[in-house]
């Protein structure tokens, strides 16, 4: 099994993607590593142990990757937090601030059943805009947010504070302290 240093080593830098002054963290080389995706996994339902959870919500599009293997490792529904005008039934929508502009998120108004404890999955949290965005659509169709979970936390931009504010913790694998 990769330990979390291993894993961390197969993340590609891409700077100036996708605007210029930001180094995106690409994931598509820890996928294609084998291996990687499931040790990087079981990596994160151990450092979720804590949370109480009965559900997943995973943001489009790198955390329906993870979201959707933890679902299926701890056997619970998986709810899908998607761009505008990708889900055909009705939706619940919210608008939030990004590191280089704005974006919407959606939810099917009946993805989970209300009173889900549900767990928040992505692949990394940056400002922490999409995650948030996400906690206000779970609690709008009638369920609780039990934490959220990620594989990179690039700390330097705070996401994990607005987090915090918004009533509940997360964790993440691997820190990014600073852009470079």
């Amino acid at each position: 099994m990769y330990d979390i240093e291993e894993l961390e080593k197969q993340i590609r830098n891409v700077p100036g993607f996708p605007v210029e002054g930001v180094v995106f963290k690409d994931i598509t080389t820890l996928l294609s590593n084998p291996g990687s995706l499931g040790d990087t996994v079981a990596h994160l339902l151990k450092a979720c142990e804590d949370f109480d959870y009965d559900s997943i919500a995973a943001i489009e599009s790198r955390g329906f990757i993870f979201g959707a293997v933890m679902a299926v490792e701890k056997n619970v529904p998986l709810a899908l937090v998607r761009k505008p005008g990708k889900l055909p039934a009705e939706t619940v929508s919210r608008e939030y601030t990004l590191e280089y502009g704005t974006a919407t998120v959606e939810l099917h108004r009946d993805a989970l059943p209300s009173g889900s404890r549900v767990l928040i999955v992505d692949d990394l949290i940056a400002t922490g805009g999409s995650a948030t965005a996400a906690s206000r659509l779970v609690r709008e169709i009638g369920c609780t947010v039990a934490g959220a979970a990620f594989v990179m936390d690039l700390t330097f931009l705070g996401g994990g504070d607005r987090l915090r504010k918004e009533g509940f913790d997360y964790v993440a694998l691997m820190r990014v302290d600073s852009e470079g």
